[in-house]
């Protein structure tokens, strides 16, 4: 893993992390404006793609098509949906798979799944356990995804049928593009809303400060990632 892609939704999202790389060259493709330069010591290029899946996956190909990354991190924030999940606990997706698409669909067509789920990287997953094992507000499991924030009945219809730890609207699409191209893939996400602090207006108040701590965890798993494979320094 030479080259590191971030994707984030939002710009809120991104901005901690340009300013954790400082100088970047910057270069627009498809609408979207790609940030190159240095992250924890790995070239790295970085982005926000807009909300939703199709979003996500466009920037992802770009990413691997035309600035050779080898490697993507799916960065930024989420809702909360188990109970024991609060705000600004971070999650790690050990898996993601959509919420709001027939499983034959990824089974029986391309990519020909043999179960409808996306599996983090699992390098890029021994260095986030690294920083899990010693803050307790890093968690890694379920993340699922669909075009739709997740809010009431909704949270309690996923929370019955699949007990995720986050709901978001792109993590999914980022792995599965990643998944096709043969492309380790992980996503961070941290909490801005739960059942507790539900909403669009609880996202927005904590967003920033959920992008921060994002920011932060991914950097972490970086420099994990160098102690794993001092090749990589």
């Amino acid at each position: 893993m030479r080259k590191i892609g971030i994707i984030c939704a939002g710009d809120e999202e991104l901005e901690p992390f340009l300013r954790r790389m400082g100088k970047t060259a910057v270069s627009q493709k498809a609408m979207l404006s790609f940030h190159e330069g240095r992250a924890a010591g790995f070239s790295a290029a970085a982005l926000f793609c807009g909300v939703g899946k199709v979003n996500a996956a466009a920037a992802t190909q770009i990413l691997i098509d035309d600035y050779g990354v080898d490697a993507v991190i799916n960065a930024g924030t989420a809702g909360g949906m188990d109970e024991s999940v609060g705000l600004f606990d971070t999650i790690v997706a050990e898996t993601t798979f959509y919420h709001d698409v027939d499983d034959g669909i990824l089974t029986e067509f391309h990519p020909w799944l043999p179960a409808a789920r996306f599996e983090a990287d699992p390098l890029l997953l021994a260095a986030a356990g690294r920083v899990c094992r010693r803050n307790a507000k890093v968690r890694r499991g379920l993340i699922v995804t669909g075009d739709r924030f997740v809010d009431g009945g909704m949270r309690s219809l996923l929370n019955r049928e699949y007990a995720p730890l986050a709901a978001d609207m792109e993590t999914a699409a980022v792995a599965h593009v990643c998944h096709v191209n043969a492309i380790p893939f992980l996503a961070v996400r941290c909490i801005t809303d739960t059942s507790v602090c539900p909403g669009q207006d609880a996202f927005e108040k904590n967003c920033a400060r959920a992008s921060e701590i994002a920011a932060d965890i991914v950097f972490e798993i970086l420099r994990e990632l160098t102690v794993i494979v001092p090749a990589l320094s």
